[in-house]
């Protein structure tokens, strides 16, 4: 049983959620997720309210990416989860900074061009928005699609990342 600490930052799209264990970030919650429920979700872990170099180093570098100073995260990451959802979440880590994808190209990337329903699966279930930028993903008609932080936090940070 591995300990897991937490702790919340205030961001523009709302309070935020950080969870680390001594792998590595485990979780980013948004608050309309429910952070009671997102914490009880970590079943099986210690988990303690607290500070820790991860934790610290996420926060720093989430208020980096909201001021437009840092473009991509350079944490250590913990995730557990089946081989193909691992796939998409390197595929998501793959689009630049400024750019978007749709969930067929995402799928097309992956080697499974079949598999469009189950890329929007892998995003909806990302323990890590934001540092595995799901937000980039779009629908093939230029449609934002679903977001677990809801529609205008994808529409701020897809925003955000416009080019100018």
């Amino acid at each position: 049983m591995s300990a897991v600490t937490y702790r919340t930052v205030d961001s523009p799209i709302g309070p935020l959620l950080l969870a680390s264990s001594p792998d590595g970030l485990v979780r980013i919650a948004f608050a309309c997720e429910g952070f009671e429920d997102v914490l009880d979700s970590l079943t099986g872990e210690s988990v303690t309210e607290g500070t820790s170099p991860v934790l610290e180093d996420a926060a720093t570098q989430l208020a980096e990416y909201f001021a437009g100073t840092r473009r991509d995260f350079d944490l250590p990451l913990s995730l557990p989860g089946q081989t193909f959802h691992r796939t998409v979440q390197s595929a998501l880590r793959d689009i630049p900074y400024g750019e978007t994808r749709t969930y067929k190209e995402v799928a097309e990337s992956v080697g499974n061009p079949n598999a469009v329903r189950a890329v929007g699966t892998a995003c909806a279930t990302n323990p890590l928005p934001l540092v595995i930028p799901c937000h980039r993903v779009l629908r093939s008609d230029g449609g934002t699609g679903g977001y677990l932080g809801g529609s205008d936090a994808k529409k701020l940070l897809l925003a955000l990342e416009r080019p100018l």
